[in-house]
């Protein structure tokens, strides 16, 4: 996952809204959204390469999502995948704020949005950092929180604008805030470790390349009754579709009834 707007009890029908960009290469392997079998708790699209995901929806309703930490001097090859931590977070009782400060250290640098207590919050692995997120809107990109690239603000405005002149929400309205191509100028890029070319590539909001760029939007609806939105649009290298998944369903009552904990 590259970047991750949020929106929380900030619209009259919808107390949780989520738009979400990854970016990844188009050679990897990825099965496009479903319910995961064999309990079928889990919606989300798949990483076949390692088997894990970077947004999902449980059948309580719950989000988690992960976007890497750009850090090109703090990557390893071997280390776990940072996909199994969306999994544990929405189908097990493993994933909690000490737990994720005794375990990050096991996987590449990452930032990971996940249900604790009620509340949806964000770590930051890089300094374990942990963050309830208020009401409102927020951005989460490939560094901290507090990092408001051009990219996270104009998305987060953009979202919030929308979602404050509108009743009604439109899917195709919002997936069209994801697909913004447009680019600041170099002396408002960050400085992440990585050529000036690709600082701007990545500079956008959905990243058009044939190697390396968007290659699903997601958008997560879930209204104050607990009726949840889940659609996924998939892209080729070229910003073609792919194709286009779209499920909802009724959120289940938690009676404090969870699968088993992972080992780890």
């Amino acid at each position: 996952m590259c970047i991750l707007f949020i929106g929380l009890n900030c619209h009259a029908t919808y107390d949780l809204i989520v738009c979400a960009n990854r970016d990844e290469f188009h050679h990897r392997a990825t099965a496009p959204a479903d319910f995961w079998p064999p309990s079928k708790q889990l919606l989300a699209g798949k990483d076949l390469l390692a088997g894990g995901t970077w947004l999902g929806l449980n059948q309580l309703g719950q989000v988690a999502a992960l976007t890497n930490i750009r850090d090109p001097q703090g990557q390893s090859n071997n280390m776990r995948s940072r996909g199994d931590l969306v999994v544990k977070a929405l189908t097990s009782t493993t994933i909690s704020p000490d737990w994720l400060r005794q375990h990050s250290k096991a996987y590449n640098p990452f930032n990971l949005v996940f249900p604790h207590q009620h509340q949806l919050c964000c770590y930051h692995s890089a300094t374990h950092q942990l963050t309830n997120l208020a009401d409102g809107f927020h951005a989460i990109s490939n560094g901290a929180m507090d990092d408001k690239w051009p990219k996270m603000a104009k998305g987060e405005q953009a979202l919030e604008a929308y979602i404050q002149q509108n009743q009604t929400i439109s899917i195709d309205d919002l997936l069209s805030i994801m697909q913004d191509e447009s680019q600041p100028t170099d002396d408002q890029l960050p400085e992440t470790g990585v050529s000036l070319e690709w600082e701007r590539r990545l500079s956008s909001i959905y990243i058009r390349h044939p190697e390396y760029g968007t290659r699903s939007t997601s958008v997560i609806l879930r209204s104050r009754q607990g009726h949840c939105q889940f659609v996924e649009v998939r892209y080729d290298g070229k910003g073609r579709q792919l194709g286009r998944q779209v499920f909802q369903f009724d959120k289940e009552e938690d009676k404090g009834v969870r699968t088993e904990p992972f080992d780890g």
